[in-house]
This record gives C-alpha cells, sequence and structure tokens, in this order.
C-alpha cells in the first residue's frame, strides 16, 4: 500500500506544479531544483522536484541534496491544495504558515516578485472589463 500512496504524491507534485505553472507563465522557463517533504502522521515524505524550464517538470521520491529551496507542508493540507488551489490560494498557505520555503533568499525573493506582478496584472485586467 505504500508505493501507491508514493506514486499518488509523485502525481499531485506534478498536478500541483503544472497548474501553479500555467497560471504564473513567467515562471516557466526557471531552472531549479526544489526538496518538498510532505508531513504525515509520524512520518516525513521527501521528494526532489527539478524544474527544468518550460515543461520539463521531473519529481523523485528522496533527499534532495542538491535543492535551492525547500518547501514543507502537512500530507493532508498538500493533498488538497494540489487538487483545488490556485496561486491567491498558495500564498495564503506561505503567509499563513500552513507551508513553508526556505532556501537561497534571491530565488525565493523572485518567486514572491513574478507572483506579485502576476497578481497586480490580474487585479489590473478585471478592474478594466
Amino acid at each position: 500500500m505504500p508505493a501507491e500512496k508514493t506514486e499518488d504524491a509523485k502525481t499531485l507534485i506534478e498536478t500541483a506544479v503544472t497548474r501553479f505553472l500555467a497560471e504564473v507563465p513567467a515562471l516557466a522557463p526557471l531552472k531549479l531544483v526544489v526538496a518538498v517533504e510532505l508531513r504525515g502522521r509520524g512520518d516525513v515524505q521527501m521528494y526532489r522536484l527539478e524544474l527544468g524550464g518550460r515543461d520539463d517538470i521531473k519529481v523523485t521520491k528522496g533527499i534532495a541534496e542538491d535543492a535551492r529551496v525547500r518547501v514543507e507542508m502537512p500530507r493532508a493540507f498538500f493533498n488538497v491544495m494540489a487538487k483545488e488551489a490556485h496561486v491567491a490560494d498558495w500564498r495564503e498557505a506561505f503567509t499563513y504558515g500552513q507551508a513553508k520555503a526556505t532556501g537561497v533568499e534571491q530565488i525565493l525573493k523572485l518567486i514572491v516578485h513574478v507572483v506579485e506582478k502576476h497578481e497586480e496584472r490580474q487585479r489590473t485586467r478585471r478592474a478594466r472589463h
């Protein structure tokens, strides 16, 4: 049974990243390795997420020693977010501590800046219509 859960987590990570990049296409060219830690009841599942630019997303189970960014959150919370969340939901999760990102400060600032610009453009578009 754990193998099914692992495959499910990999698929959910791919789904979440694909959806996020579809909403914020300016981040798609980013090449980055991210460590994803999903905390469950009494265990931590670790994944290595590699973004190779554009549609190149690779998720493998294990420790990402070469990660520049580390993302941590409870597994149950992630399960819901991966299937349903939009950029604003992710932003709120990081703002209020349900999810936590650490790592190279310049990369984190770049991602925040690009997301903020995206949301600003979305607000401007809505205001015009």
